[in-house]
């Protein structure tokens, strides 16, 4: 074989996920983790729902209070999710 035609696994994987579209519910899933993990008890328990639309995150809280300073966090929380994504994913945060 030469050596034009070797990939690595992830390359064969990314490229897999991208036509089986199971990179979105793989990001949604490792973004609900990666909020469990980042965001403090206060903020866990005002969260409603956390949903991925193709590259849109919405975030739901039941806080008028909270859901303004995450309002005002939103690039904040994008710059870390995507962060733990290890890739420029997520293109926007909405808080409800």
């Amino acid at each position: 074989m030469s050596q034009s035609n070797e990939r690595t696994l992830k390359d064969v994987l990314t490229e897999l996920m991208n036509q089986y579209r199971l990179k979105q519910g793989i990001s949604e899933s490792k973004i609900n983790a990666a909020w469990q993990r980042m965001m403090g008890p206060t903020i866990i328990k005002h969260t409603v729902q956390i949903r991925l639309v193709k590259r849109t995150l919405y975030i739901l809280i039941d806080s008028p209070s909270l859901k303004q300073e995450l309002f005002y966090g939103r690039e904040k929380i994008k710059t870390m999710l995507n962060e733990e994504l290890g890739e420029t994913f997520l293109e926007e945060v909405v808080i409800k």
